[in-house]
């Protein structure tokens, strides 16, 4: 099963505020997001310059949620994703992860995820993926991987 990662454009407010409407997939992350919310964080992350979010699709073009890719410090890359709900448990995540890495390894000597301690499946994924644990930073626990 192939997936993409694209840039973000004006059309996937719609998919994008589903998304972040969800109660139970921004559970971690903070309230669900207005419509208003939304449009604002699409335009200041996702359709800047310098994105920090790209879209996730699978092989038929449909909207699977987002990517986090993004500098974090002179020579690290934050690394994540926030799927739909219809989504979870579907291994998404973890390829998703390996399309991330194979790019920041291009870029940059480390990866970086940061998660809440509650999300065990993030950790589960940070962990399987040699990611080490490095403390816990703003609420945070941080895991971090070198690339070369």
């Amino acid at each position: 099963m192939n997936l993409k990662i694209r840039r973000f454009c004006q059309s996937d407010l719609p998919a994008l505020y589903k998304l972040l409407s969800d109660p139970a997939v921004m559970r971690y992350l903070e309230p669900p997001f207005t419509l208003e919310k939304t449009q604002r964080f699409l335009e200041r992350a996702g359709l800047c310059p310098s994105p920090l979010v790209y879209a996730a699709e699978n092989e038929d073009g449909a909207f699977l949620g987002y990517v986090i890719y993004h500098s974090y410090g002179e020579d690290s890359i934050e690394i994540g994703w926030v799927l739909k709900r219809e989504c979870w448990g579907k291994g998404y995540a973890g390829r998703l992860t390996k399309l991330l890495l194979a790019d920041a390894k291009q870029t940059a000597s480390y990866a970086i995820l940061e998660c809440v301690p509650e999300q065990v499946a993030t950790r589960r994924i940070a962990l399987h993926n040699n990611f080490v644990y490095c403390g816990e930073k703003d609420g945070l626990d941080i895991y971090k991987l070198q690339l070369i």
